[in-house]
């Protein structure tokens, strides 16, 4: 996760091309900017440790990191030779404290493909198949995807991303969470 944050901050801050600024669509100019979505999008660090603890076996973690490592490592090759940015938001942020800190942390950079999303949609796909797994019903899966889509919101609530990045975002996710899928059945089948 170190190495991680300094490539991905050292890039943010250090762009080898110029950057691209991500349009605004119909989708943004729906979703206003809500301070509370904050507390979504914090709340990425403790969903994405969710598959973790109910990882039943050591492969089958390594699997899961070494997926969401890749995912990752893609994320960052794009950053590189694409840079990209979100729109400068029309708000005073010193009214908001709180998002003023993300904001001086985690400039509005590195915004195409969202790696906020696609963390959470890749932990989102592996927490379904891990609950059902484990027995737990309905109720359970439908908060945990409640609580994806919630951080997916956020991630536009916070004018941290446009819907172009969310998109791109949910497709990074989708495809890296089944190819872990189809690697963990591969284990599994050996096993």
């Amino acid at each position: 996760m170190s190495v991680f944050f300094w490539a991905y901050l050292f890039l943010l801050k250090n762009p080898v091309f110029p950057v691209t600024t991500m349009p605004l669509t119909v989708v943004d100019r729906w979703i206003g900017f809500l301070p509370l979505a904050l507390v979504p999008y914090l709340s990425l660090w403790i969903y994405c440790s969710l598959p973790v603890m109910l990882m039943p076996a050591r492969t089958r973690l390594l699997n899961f990191g070494v997926w969401i490592g890749l995912m990752c490592l893609f994320a960052l090759a794009i950053f590189y030779w694409w840079p990209n940015a979100v729109p400068p938001a029309d708000i005073d942020w010193a009214q908001y404290p709180s998002v003023a800190f993300l904001k001086a942390v985690d400039a509005a950079g590195n915004a195409c493909p969202s790696l906020h999303v696609a963390a959470a949609v890749y932990s989102s796909f592996w927490l379904y198949w891990l609950m059902w797994e484990v027995r737990l019903g309905w109720r359970a899966q439908s908060i945990q995807m409640l609580w994806g889509v919630a951080i997916l919101y956020s991630t536009m609530a916070t004018k941290q991303h446009v819907s172009l990045d969310v998109l791109a975002g949910t497709a990074l996710g989708i495809v890296f969470a089944w190819s872990s899928r189809w690697f963990d059945r591969k284990l599994q089948s050996v096993r």
